[in-house]
């Protein structure tokens, strides 16, 4: 069950995944984790071809759905652990905005975190991930709009992700 919330994020009511998912645009939470190198460059995941949604495309680092009880930091540090096997706790909010596609509506809450990238190494989940690395900027830019990446994120990347490095 995933909590329904207004875009406050104040819990209305609760909805299961495939209540959420059958283009109802039933609005609960998830989160976004952008891992952000020393270098300025991000970490993207690539979904496993097994995902029902936008399978074998590059997103954000980390992100998953908030569960009933939990709160949106709670749930970004559940999906760091899971998703790639670290530690989020330094984990920074950026904001939350509502994202809506063809099946679903999301209010989605953003973090990111820096790490040095020299150091860095990720447990990831094969069952959900089937790879991650690195991108830099202009690997982004050169990639966007040509399928590589999901839409949520060319728009994070777009609105939201260059505040984020400019505190780098």
């Amino acid at each position: 069950m995933f909590p329904v919330v207004d875009t406050d994020g104040n819990v209305i009511g609760s909805a299961t995944r495939g209540e959420c998912h059958s283009g109802s645009k039933i609005l609960h939470p998830v989160v976004h984790l952008h891992v952000v190198s020393d270098d300025g460059s991000l970490l993207l995941q690539k979904r496993a071809l097994s995902k029902d949604i936008q399978p074998g495309r590059w997103d954000t680092a980390v992100g998953g759905h908030v569960d009933c009880g939990e709160t949106p930091f709670q749930a970004v540090l559940r999906e760091a652990a899971e998703e790639l096997g670290i530690d989020a706790a330094g984990a920074c909010f950026v904001g939350r905005y509502v994202f809506e596609s063809s099946i679903e509506r999301e209010l989605v809450h953003t973090f990111y975190i820096v790490v040095e990238k020299h150091e860095f190494t990720a447990d990831f989940a094969a069952d959900e991930i089937d790879e991650v690395r690195f991108w830099t900027q202009e690997e982004l830019r050169a990639a966007a709009g040509g399928g590589l990446l999901t839409e949520n994120f060319e728009m994070e990347f777009e609105r939201i992700l260059p505040d984020i490095l400019k505190k780098i």
